[in-house]
């Protein structure tokens, strides 16, 4: 059993996160190659160290002073290397990126300089060598993530290393240059090493026991998931719900890797395992539902639009030009609608608009921008007959009115357009009624 775990900044917010993860990773022989993130909030006023850096970089760029926010960057590496009892200077590293920052270094490489810290650290901590990402994950010069050249390099370098620790959220560009993932992106470093290593299992050490059926904001203590597939994983994510980086699943599910989501504060608790096909399952017909606002209806009304060839090409075409993505296209016989994202559209919308009526010379054209996109998600739903009914019934019985209906063809999940108002009151109907 080999297994590649990856722990987020909650659980490395100071030192006695740092025994947490040390002693989860001492536990099992087959943790064998780490992935840190950088330092997180110790309490709900307190600053990420990469918003810190990331402060310290605008301000550098602004020729502002950041002193002040520096030396809360070198305090708190410092605490925790003074608190876990280690032989480790960093003040050369840190007087080294100080430097850099002030000569105008770019955001990526300031980024990334708290997760490489984090792993110096736990290296020192652990014993075990440190396998800098900047060398080992690769990005093309355009910023586009190197998968193969990566997992050839990453891979050929493991061979020869039992047992690492790596900084995560970053990798390096053709150029020598630090490049970085979305934020999040150390979540997506664990899932490359896993690959790479050939790992049985990548564990994703976070501050919650797993995922849950659905926003705990919304609804009080719901339902924990214990067992996901990685379709319906990115189902839910596509929404917003997930403890995961939507992108993090690709390179293991490639590899048919599980992932595991774990719980440092609670290092007992299964979490929730992410699986291709999972084989047990909650018995339930939803795993999951999730929703956001912010999205605009276009309808587009025009007799006979069925009989004109390329009508829907010119539509989409349109928002192409204007880098807009196109969410789902419910359509009628002499009408079309897309939905799209509400902040993509507003900059543009009059040129757009303007376009779509040159384009299509529609009868009519209408805007609704108070639209949520509401997902209820299950494998069990192809095999649960009357489970589209009991979706739009609770709804109806809330008194939410449906405004679209799109489900998938492998009837994994239905997406449903609504109000933004009714977003929350839906959730809580549909959870209800399938939890409970």
């Amino acid at each position: 059993m080999l297994k590649t775990v990856k722990f987020g900044g909650s659980s490395l917010a100071d030192a006695a996160q740092f025994r947490k993860c040390a002693k989860i990773i001492h536990s099992d022989a087959s943790r064998r190659y780490v992935v840190v993130s950088a330092p997180g909030k110790r309490s709900w006023n307190d600053i990420k160290i990469t918003d810190l850096l990331y402060r310290c970089c605008d301000a550098a760029q602004n020729d502002l002073d950041f002193s002040d926010s520096f030396r809360l960057v070198r305090e708190r590496y410092c605490e925790i290397v003074r608190e876990l009892g280690l032989e480790l200077d960093l003040t050369a590293k840190l007087d080294h990126i100080e430097k850099k920052l002030r000569n105008k270094v770019d955001r990526d490489y300031a980024g990334s300089r708290g997760e490489y810290l984090s792993a110096m650290v736990m290296a020192a901590y652990l014993d075990w060598p440190l396998i800098d990402s900047e060398d080992y994950i690769l990005f093309r010069e355009d910023g586009s993530f190197d998968a193969e050249a990566t997992q050839e390099k990453l891979s050929f370098i493991l061979q020869d290393t039992p047992c690492a620790v790596f900084p995560g959220f970053y990798g390096g560009l053709p150029d020598g240059r630090v490049h970085t993932f979305s934020r999040g992106g150390s979540d997506i470093s664990g899932a490359i090493v896993a690959r790479a290593s050939a790992s049985d299992l990548y564990e994703n050490w976070t501050d919650v026991s797993g995922l849950l059926s659905c926003d705990p904001r919304i609804v009080d203590n719901p339902a924990p998931i214990d067992v996901i597939s990685y379709a319906e994983l990115r189902e839910l994510a596509y929404m917003g719900a997930s403890v995961l980086h939507e992108s993090a699943i690709f390179p293991v599910k490639a590899a048919g890797i599980p992932v595991n989501i774990r719980n440092t504060n609670d290092p007992d608790a299964p979490g929730t395992m992410i699986q291709t096909n999972p084989k047990e399952r909650h018995g339930r017909t939803i795993t999951g539902i999730a929703g956001r606002g912010c999205y605009t209806s276009i309808m587009i009304e025009k007799d006979q639009m069925n009989e004109e060839v390329g009508f829907a090409m010119r539509v989409l075409q349109v928002l192409a030009r204007h880098n807009i993505i196109v969410e789902h296209i419910p359509t009628g016989i002499d009408i079309m609608s897309v939905i799209v994202p509400s902040d993509q559209l507003a900059p543009m919308r009059d040129e757009v608009m303007a376009e779509l009526w040159a384009e299509t010379r529609a009868d009519s054209i209408k805007i609704n921008d108070n639209m949520a996109l509401l997902t209820v998600v299950g494998q069990g739903m192809k095999n649960q007959l009357g489970a589209a009914g009991r979706v739009f019934g609770a709804l109806g019985h809330a008194g939410i009115n449906v405004n679209m209906i799109d489900q998938g063809s492998d009837e994994l999940n239905l997406i449903i357009g609504i109000d933004a108002e009714d977003l929350n009151p839906a959730i809580r109907a549909l959870y209800h009624e399938f939890f409970g």
